[in-house]
């Protein structure tokens, strides 16, 4: 049996489902125990008493003829029945109880079967019980005490049943707050390093709790380790190829002109491919996330291709307020994927959009783009579509949409890669949840 249905209607919050846990046994307790105990003992119990209460008015009836005959018989006094007359016109046509009294209900329907002759029973409160009788042309009322037919305060039970259950609710409520805690500062912590921060976190609650507190912190220092591994490794084999370009460009600069122009732009691409390879290595780990203009920083990014001749255009600016980003990070990103748009097409097209969830930056270009079918291989680094991407156009090694992935990942978000609608070749999109 599938209860993927019920799944829409439960709570997401890890708060909302345990105490849902929590709130579902005492509830169901509760109705079990109100249904038994109305079943034994609004039933049981007051069938019983109104039994009683009949025989004693059975014998009251038994003694006399009329109201008169009745009172004068001393039973009524001996069994505190008050007999009164009334008027044919003062007959009630039905039996009348308060909706709410539920012993009423089995005390009306036990008098009804063991007093054939009452013509009508009135419950009006809880202190009385009046029963109706004809006699010929006449007619009288015997009143007695509601007690008699019912406990007193039957709702007791179930009052103190559901302050209690409240009570206790309140203090296990608090009991799992505590508990919950230390995996919601987990959860906090794993998160903010998903988004490239790092938050102190210090293990707590229970054992497995625990556990998978040290674990995190163990796969936070591994991979921090990883990537600055990384970073010196290539920021080393970076470093000690400059050495020999720089004396390629010294040796180059005593050669002819008509010699030295091919073999200075092999050194200039040399010194461009060592650059992207620190700019990947570097990713955007580099800095702490500060309160940034999205809209600033990328006006400020277009108006530099905008001075270098570039076909670059902010087309539309929505929204206000400052994000926490990486400045670099986030500018280079940008510049890599603009850089993109004008090397493979003429015109490219920026857009900036923030709501309450998220920040997206939008880049369009009306190139040749990327088929759909091999989006995804062009995200990997040093990946190069030929097809794609016209190779005379330059000589990356494939790392711009990476180190624009890295930068958008590291900040909680990703890059998403689709056709332009507006001028028909690739658009990419920045999208950074807030």
């Amino acid at each position: 049996m599938s209860f993927r249905w019920l799944k829409r209607y439960m709570p997401r919050s890890l708060y909302g489902r345990a105490f849902l846990i929590l709130l579902l046994p005492v509830i169901t307790l509760m109705l079990v125990v109100s249904v038994i105990f109305i079943q034994r003992h609004f039933e049981g119990v007051t069938n019983q008493m109104t039994r009683t209460a009949s025989r004693e008015v059975r014998v009251l009836l038994n003694s006399g003829e009329t109201a008169e005959e009745i009172a004068q018989s001393g039973v009524a006094a001996t069994l505190q029945v008050m007999v009164e007359d009334v008027a044919m016109a003062e007959l009630p046509l039905q039996n009348t109880r308060r909706w709410y009294d539920f012993t009423g209900a089995f005390v009306i329907r036990e008098f009804t079967q063991l007093l054939p002759s009452v013509k009508a029973i009135e419950l009006p409160n809880e202190k009385e019980v009046h029963l109706y009788f004809q006699n010929g042309t006449d007619a009288f009322r015997l009143t007695f005490d509601r007690r008699r037919v019912s406990a007193s305060n039957p709702h007791q039970l179930l009052v103190n049943m559901v302050v209690f259950s409240g009570i206790m609710t309140v203090i296990a409520y608090f009991y799992l707050r505590n508990q919950l805690r230390p995996i919601t500062r987990l959860a906090s912590a794993s998160e903010a390093f998903g988004r490239g921060r790092h938050v102190e976190y210090r293990p707590a609650g229970s054992v497995e709790v625990r556990a998978a507190g040290h674990a995190f912190l163990d796969m936070r220092a591994r991979i921090e380790r990883q990537i600055e591994q990384r970073t010196m490794m290539l920021s080393g084999v970076s470093h000690d190829l400059r050495t020999p370009i720089t004396r390629l460009k010294l040796a180059l600069s005593m050669m002819d002109e008509a010699n030295r122009a091919p073999l200075e732009r092999d050194v200039k691409d040399m010194e461009r491919l060592i650059t992207e390879f620190l700019d990947f290595a570097q990713g955007a780990q580099e800095g702490e996330p500060e309160p940034v203009d999205p809209h600033a920083l990328v006006l400020d990014v277009v108006g530099g291709f905008q001075r270098e001749g570039k076909d670059v255009t902010l087309t539309q600016s929505e929204g206000e307020g400052d994000v926490p980003l990486r400045p670099g990070g986030i500018r280079r990103a940008v510049e890599n994927l603009v850089g993109n748009a004008v090397r493979y097409g003429k015109k490219a097209e920026v857009s900036v959009q923030i709501t309450d969830r998220a920040l997206r930056i939008r880049i369009e270009d009306n190139g040749p783009g990327i088929p759909e079918d091999r989006r995804e291989e062009a995200l990997k680094p040093f990946a190069r579509l030929v097809e794609a991407r016209n190779q005379n156009l330059g000589t990356g090694v494939g790392l711009g949409l990476s180190i624009a992935m890295d930068i958008a990942r590291a900040h909680g978000g990703t890059l998403r890669l689709g056709q332009s609608k507006a001028l028909g070749g690739l658009q990419a999109d920045i999208v950074i949840g807030r």
